[in-house]
């Protein structure tokens, strides 16, 4: 069982057009509305290809109730913790050449006694947990290394945690011992102060991270793939969309492919790629099932 846990999660709305004009008024072609949050598309992901998981996070207001309705429509179990702010909604206008435009707000105030309520609820389902799952951004109020914080808990407990975050809380993860760190390009850019020209400097800022004390890294490259950076060396690997139509969660599917499968070697990478490109190929935020995944399209180079 793979416990998530998303301390800004939202309701994401996301729009198909054919064309975005700033300024004119625009006909939909299509609209969905999905629960999101990255731990919660981990999850979501997950239970699609029948890995059992849990959704731990924070929810206020009537979005936070709706998100929590979409969340077990979909058969995810769900442990919320009430905060007096709003959830927020998210909007992301797909375009049909695989163009996507978001715009996310920043999220409800979280204050200290909420968290701490969240810290509880998560270190009583890690008891059972093979991975503890951290993802998203850090709502204001809340300092940088949150998600370290219950990371030095966990490790401490003995269990596994994976990281998807950005910034210096991603920075502030590594430092406090991250079984697994899962950035993509410009997030590990980002962290390292530096740009990433090619595979190289995408190596050479896993590695980085590694040295600041994470474990393992795998670090998603959009249409590029995926570099896995371990003890056991460097793999990458590729997986081609035929025709993109949203990147929105493809990271989170790729991160719940990859610990779906034992998060270790070429094997996990593989599953992650035909995972997160499965998600390249459907609307909106929805996550793949087994039915969606195209295994043979994945390529991992040595």
């Amino acid at each position: 069982m793979i416990v998530t846990v998303t301390l800004n999660p939202s309701l994401d709305r996301a729009v198909e057009v054919d064309s975005l004009c700033r300024g004119e008024v625009i006909r939909a072609a299509a609209a969905h509305l999905d629960p999101g949050g990255k731990g919660v598309n981990v999850s979501r992901a997950l239970l699609a290809n029948g890995v059992p998981s849990v959704a731990v996070l924070p929810s206020g207001g009537d979005e936070g109730n709706q998100l929590i309705r979409l969340l077990k429509a979909e058969g995810v179990e769900v442990l919320a913790v009430p905060i007096a702010g709003r959830t927020r909604s998210n909007i992301t206008l797909a375009e049909p050449d695989g163009t996507v435009t978001k715009i996310n707000e920043p999220g409800p105030a979280m204050c200290r006694a909420e968290f701490d309520e969240v810290i509880d609820r998560v270190l009583v389902q890690a008891g059972g947990a093979d991975w503890v799952v951290l993802c998203g951004s850090v709502p204001p109020g809340l300092p940088a290394d949150a998600y370290a914080q219950l990371c030095r808990k966990l490790r401490a407990a003995g269990v596994r945690v994976a990281v998807d975050t950005s910034g210096p809380a991603l920075r502030e993860a590594a430092l406090a011992g991250a079984t697994l760190l899962k950035p993509n390009r410009d997030e590990l850019a980002e962290v390292v102060g530096t740009p990433l020209k090619d595979l190289d400097d995408v190596v050479d800022a896993a590695q980085r991270l590694r040295a600041w004390g994470a474990g393992t890294v795998v670090a998603s490259l959009g249409a590029d793939g995926a570099v896995l950076v371990d003890a056991e060396g460097v793999r990458t690997g590729t997986c081609p969309v035929a025709r993109p139509r949203s990147t929105v969660g493809a990271g989170d599917a790729l991160l719940a492919g990859f610990l779906a499968a034992g998060a270790q070697g070429a094997a996990a990478l593989a599953e992650g790629l035909a995972w997160g490109a499965a998600a390249v190929s459907l609307p909106g935020s929805r996550m793949p099932g087994p039915a969606d995944l195209r295994r043979h399209d994945v390529t991992i180079h040595p």
